[in-house]
C-alpha cells in the first residue's frame, strides 16, 4: 500500500495543488477511518480522479480511482438533471463482499472500501 503522505509520480502534481493544513487533515482522517477493522482502504482524490492520498497498492488505487470517479460523475450528473437545486453529496455501493462509500465535498471524494462481513 502507498503510505500515507507519500505521493508516486501520478498524484504528485495534484498533491502540489493541494496545502499543507489541508494535506495533514486528510492524513488525520484517513488514520481514523483505518482504525475501524471493517475498513479495506481509503482514498483521497479529486473529481476528476486524480489521486491525492491511498492506502491502496498503485494497480488497485488507478482501477478504483478511474471506475469510481466516472460512476461518482453519472451519479451527480443524474442527481442534478433530477433536481437542477440538489447535488451528490454520498454514494454508497454493497455487495456480498464489499461495500464502498464515497463523500463528495469540497471538490473532492472520500472513498471507503469496507468488508460488510466484518463483526466488531
Amino acid at each position: 500500500p502507498t503510505p500515507i503522505g507519500e505521493h508516486n509520480e501520478v498524484n504528485m502534481s495534484v498533491a502540489e495543488t493541494v496545502d499543507a493544513s489541508t494535506i495533514a487533515e486528510m492524513e488525520e482522517m484517513i488514520s481514523r477511518i483505518r482504525s475501524h477493522k471493517s475498513v479495506e482502504g481509503v482514498m483521497i482524490m479529486d473529481r476528476r480522479g486524480a489521486i491525492i492520498q491511498s492506502t491502496l497498492d498503485e494497480e488497485q488505487t488507478t482501477t478504483h480511482a478511474n471506475a469510481l470517479s466516472n460512476l461518482t460523475a453519472q451519479a451527480s450528473h443524474i442527481v442534478g438533471m433530477l433536481n437542477q437545486d440538489d447535488e451528490l453529496t454520498f454514494l454508497r455501493i454493497r455487495s456480498k463482499q464489499r461495500e464502498i462509500a464515497i463523500s463528495s465535498d469540497n471538490g473532492f471524494l472520500l472513498v471507503v472500501l469496507q468488508n460488510p462481513n466484518v463483526v466488531g
